[in-house]
């Protein structure tokens, strides 16, 4: 079978692999329909995983935004899950014994494993896996169906933000994370401001329901933030860049006792006044992945928005155009909102 592999730094082509097996006990057998590309599927193939989210393991088949159907299931497999359905992929796997485990929040596993990433993923013709990886999903379009998985980032942010119905977020960038939060944070009644150097990524924001700010700096951009939310600022603002500037801006903006939410990833380091976080006595906290509740509810925002969704997909390629498609989506970040790869 065909298969999109990363066999060595920047080196990525189309092979020839062999096709999986009948499936064992509580195992499904899948055809991956759809598969989005996602920044860390860039750092993977740049050699640029950090050894705590596991490193880049080579060769390895990328892919774990993943919409696929069901070919056959295997014995023992729950009664809801049944061949020709369509299904959405939950790609991480848990340890289940370390601290984050064994304190019910098994999405911050210290041992995790995420297919795409430590193991095989969706780039290729059929994938077999647990049949507690995948959701059933009600949507047309497998692309869209693909974006649960970005999603449930957004939804895990949210969640890790308390936000409230009425209440006002920031939120630091624009691409296809920023927009999956302004889509969850509008569906729970709050109102957003994203905040993004690209006009045009700021109009996708604005047709689901945010003000929008063009970025100017860490001055101006946190100035003009608070004059949005009011003398107090925002209660919650949210990095989805990993922009150094970008988190400073977020921690000098939000409001005294507000809550700061970083979701997006880098390795750069950020100088930060110490002050801001204890005068304000701010609450920071970090997103990880989606729990597997949290991506059920992706699954039905998916489901809920499908057209909103679907303007997300900016680029589509076929299977065999694999390589190509990454390469592009590398070599065009200005260009590109969310490149999905499939049938």
């Amino acid at each position: 079978m065909l298969a999109v592999v990363a066999e060595d730094v920047e080196g990525i082509a189309l092979r020839q692999r062999p096709e999986p097996g009948d499936p064992g006990p509580g195992q499904v057998l899948l055809r991956p329909e759809a598969v989005g590309i996602c920044g860390s599927d860039f750092h993977f193939i740049a050699g640029e995983l950090s050894e705590q989210a596991g490193g880049s393991q080579f060769p390895r088949v990328l892919g774990h935004e993943v919409a696929a159907r069901i070919v056959a299931l295997g014995p023992d497999c729950r009664p809801e899950l049944e061949p020709g359905q369509r299904v959405a992929l939950y790609p991480l796997l848990a340890c289940g014994h370390c601290y984050p485990c064994r304190v019910d929040r098994p999405n911050a596993c210290d041992n995790f494993s995420l297919i795409g990433i430590h193991s095989d993923g969706g780039l290729q013709e059929l994938l077999a896996t647990a049949q507690d990886q995948v959701v059933p999903i009600a949507a047309e379009d497998p692309g869209v169906a693909a974006m649960a998985e970005p999603v449930s980032i957004a939804v895990r942010a949210i969640n890790r933000a308390q936000l409230e119905p009425g209440e006002r977020v920031v939120v630091l960038g624009a691409g296809p994370i920023g927009q999956s939060l302004c889509l969850v944070a509008v569906e729970r009644g709050a109102q957003v401001l994203m905040v993004d150097l690209q006009e045009p990524r700021l109009k996708l924001g604005e047709l689901l329901g945010a003000d929008t700010l063009v970025w100017r700096g860490v001055e101006e951009t946190v100035s003009r933030a608070r004059d949005w939310a009011g003398e107090a600022g925002p209660p919650v603002a949210i990095d989805a860049t990993g922009a150094g500037d970008a988190v400073r801006a977020m921690i000098e903006m939000v409001a005294s006792a507000g809550r700061a939410i970083q979701v997006g990833m880098s390795g750069e380091e950020v100088a930060l006044r110490i002050g801001n976080l204890t005068e304000k006595e701010l609450d920071i906290r970090g997103v990880s992945c989606a729990n597997a509740d949290e991506f059920r509810e992706a699954v039905s925002v998916v489901e809920r928005n499908a057209r909103s969704v679907a303007r997300m997909i900016s680029h589509r390629f076929a299977l065999s155009e694999g390589p190509d498609a990454l390469r592009f989506a590398m070599e065009n970040p200005n260009r590109v909102m969310k490149v999905v790869i499939g049938e």
